[in-house]
């Protein structure tokens, strides 16, 4: 029997890129990325990276909260088997609850760590293949006018479906849409995100409103913690209902799909802890008959590149907004998914595939856990 091999060394930095411009939604505003980034390395000379997207008003975490949990993780994986996944999740979830995020930088590692190991492209290490995939892009909260321009940019670089930022009044956001359809025109597709900024009677009338502009589906109308108005808005809104910020985890999944609460979920691998939950995520869904959309918090390419090898693998995953890389002012990611348009493509090498510059990180607060005397 082969030797497994075993975690030596986990190295964390912090991972700091700058936004072209601020981006607005209903529950906060987003200035800046303030990343971590986690690499294992293995006793067989093997290292897997993994990114998380701390997210103080969604995940609860920021980066300097995120920094000094992942020492704590760290310490909890260093000397066991990097390849045991289920276990080291386990380990995880037992020793800190939530901190969704950290963990996801961790479990992306592993995951990546693993089709290294096993010489597979990560979407082929899931059982998936190549398939074709897109992205829509994402308008920020602003004047009905500044979000129609910016749609109308979105289309002629290729796009056929645009996320539109919602959740302020009701007139106020059937006006931004009524600008955004008359730019666009009949042909594109146009997705809505309130971020939970309505309650259950605005939602309702607004969703009823904004029906006759042709929207495919609203995100999180109501506040994450409703279950209950959640269920109420999906029977009485026209357009179907996807549930974001209140399904994070598996267990969330389950109790949304018990209640008929929502049509569709949003796997976030930051909200969900990574890779290993957003497959049980999308199990529940399709085993309840619901399709899933994978989206993102503003990660560089390298936390999209698992993300889109996850959508590549799994066909039950039909939506994606993994458009984050569009609004950082730099990329310091080698390898990893490309994108043509709205047409994203992952590669096949071994992993996640995606890597950050060394001279990058050399500008990052950085700290090492090892089991090297």
């Amino acid at each position: 029997m082969t030797d497994m091999p075993s975690i030596t060394q986990i190295d964390i930095w912090s991972l700091d890129v700058a936004i072209t411009a601020p981006f607005k939604v209903a529950i906060g505003e987003i200035d800046h990325t303030a990343n971590i980034l986690v690499r294992i390395h293995s006793s067989d000379g093997l290292y897997g990276l993994g990114e998380g997207a701390p997210t103080s008003f969604i995940t609860g975490e920021t980066q300097a909260t995120a920094l000094e949990a992942a020492r704590d993780l760290a310490r909890l994986l260093i000397g066991k088997n990097p390849l045991a996944i289920d276990q080291r999740v386990s380990e995880m979830d037992a020793y800190l609850t939530g901190n969704s995020a950290t963990k996801c930088a961790f479990d992306v590692a592993l995951y990546d760590l693993l089709g290294k190991r096993a010489g597979l492209p990560l979407y082929a290490l899931l059982g998936g293949t190549q398939r074709e995939i897109h992205t829509d892009n994402s308008v920020g909260i602003a004047d009905p006018e500044t979000m129609a321009r910016q749609a109308l940019e979105i289309k002629a670089s290729d796009f056929h479906a645009v996320k539109v930022k919602l959740g302020t009044t009701r007139a106020g956001d059937v006006s931004r849409i009524r600008a955004i359809r008359e730019a666009v025109g009949d042909d594109m597709l146009i997705r809505i995100d309130a971020n939970q900024g309505w309650d259950r009677p605005t939602a309702v009338l607004t969703l009823q409103e904004l029906f006759p502009f042709g929207i495919q589906y609203c995100e999180e109308p109501v506040a994450h913690w409703n279950n209950e108005a959640l269920r109420q808005v999906r029977q009485e809104s026209p357009i179907p209902i996807t549930a974001d910020e209140s399904m994070c985890d598996h267990h969330d999944a389950f109790r949304l799909a018990s209640m008929g609460a929502s049509d569709y979920f949003n796997i976030k691998l930051a909200k969900s802890g990574g890779l290993h939950k957003a497959l049980k995520i999308n199990a529940i869904a399709e085993s309840a008959g619901m399709k899933c959309m994978v989206g993102c918090m503003f990660e560089t390419r390298l936390g999209l590149s698992a993300a889109a090898h996850l959508m590549s693998a799994r066909p039950n995953i039909a939506f994606a907004n993994l458009d984050a890389a569009f609004f950082l002012s730099e990329d310091p990611v080698t390898g990893g998914l490309t994108y043509e348009g709205s047409r994203m493509t992952v590669p096949d090498t071994p992993g996640h595939g995606a890597d950050i510059r060394p001279d990058f990180l050399e500008k990052s607060e950085h700290f090492s856990v090892s089991n090297i005397p």
